[in-house]
């Protein structure tokens, strides 16, 4: 696609949807983001993202929400967009036992007013975020795209694969190129206030004690974001093909014969969690208080990505050691968070 084509970017002001905006401003395209700005988290970290990509003449803001059924089409008739990425959503794992409704709309409405407009207005690529939640209750590790994935143990888990569902319908019945993110325990500067890192980071600096659930013996697969956003755009213009795959008797979970495909991006390495606040620990030089815990529900005790249809379609393999990718973050929490 020509550089001066403008990019949808939903959750622009979100951890992922900034770092991906950002990157693609720096590759020289314009960038049109959509953020409700919610309070889901301080709404002063999301402007402050919003404050550096606003420095870049060729990114545009608009302050809308997915969900909204009249703004969104108008939006897209608008300005037609080629590609979308599609990363706004109401997250997290343990807040969709208390609001619910909060992930039907951002999450079920939100998506089909992107499908609709990526049907009406031409649109050549639609790549969207799901989640390493998906995997629910599977045990089989490292987790495969390629594996059956019915049976998620959390709403927001299940509203991730409807996404998944909807895309393909939507690739099926009208041809849309539809490419799924299985991301896996993102992290890195700017990042969410309710997550791992940044929670253990808070309590530290704050003398609380850092809640362990499952004893901090749960393994995650934490992946990088610059990582992620390079997995992304490397992805934009390797749209799925109508009639690329071929199946016998039983179609494959992970790709179709629609111009669909689902890719996991994880950094194949999971790590458990006392690692990873020793790591924390020693970034930040200071120790940490620990409170053990049970399980929460909701939880997964181990999530581990098999990236090897991510590396053979696109080159490139997720791999910045948590050393590197902790002390990173910690740098950036100290000039945003102690500043």
């Amino acid at each position: 696609m020509m550089p001066d084509q403008p990019i949808l970017v939903t959750g622009a002001a979100g951890f992922i949807g900034f770092h991906v905006a950002q990157k693609l401003l720096q590759s020289g395209h314009r960038v049109v983001g959509v953020d409700n700005l919610n309070g889901y988290y301080d709404p002063r970290l999301k402007e402050a993202r919003l404050e550096i990509l606003r420095n870049d003449s060729r990114f545009q803001f608009e302050l809308l929400d997915v969900a909204d059924r009249v703004a969104m089409p108008a939006l897209f008739a608008r300005y037609r967009f080629p590609v979308v990425i599609h990363l706004a959503a109401q997250a997290g794992v343990r807040y969709s036992l208390q609001d619910p409704h909060a992930y039907v709309d951002a999450n079920l409405v939100g998506f089909t007013n992107i499908l609709e407009g990526c049907r009406h207005n031409g649109c050549r690529h639609l790549l969207f975020a799901s989640s390493s939640s998906v995997y629910g209750a599977n045990r089989k590790l490292p987790f495969s795209v390629h594996d059956n994935v019915d049976h998620p143990i959390s709403l927001y888990a299940a509203s991730k694969k409807a996404n998944e569902l909807m895309a393909h319908s939507y690739s099926h019945l009208y041809g849309i190129p539809c490419t799924g993110l299985r991301f896996f325990t993102v992290y890195g500067p700017w990042y969410r206030p309710d997550m791992a890192l940044f929670v253990f980071a808070n309590a530290i600096v704050s003398g609380n004690p850092v809640k362990l659930f499952n004893g901090g013996r749960m393994l995650r697969d934490f992946t990088y974001v610059d990582d992620v956003t390079e997995a992304l755009v490397r992805l934009i213009e390797r749209a799925p093909q109508r009639g690329q795959h071929q199946f016998g008797g039983a179609p494959d979970p992970g790709s179709s014969t629609a111009p669909w495909r689902i890719y996991n991006v994880g950094n194949n390495r999971p790590q458990e969690l006392l690692l990873v606040l020793d790591i924390l620990e020693q970034a930040l030089g200071r120790k940490a208080k620990k409170e053990m815990l049970p399980m929460q529900p909701g939880d997964v005790p181990t999530t581990y990505a098999d990236v090897d249809d991510l590396v053979r379609e696109v080159g490139f393999r997720p791999s910045t050691p948590i050393e590197d990718g902790i002390h990173r973050f910690a740098g950036w929490y100290r000039s945003y968070c102690e500043a």
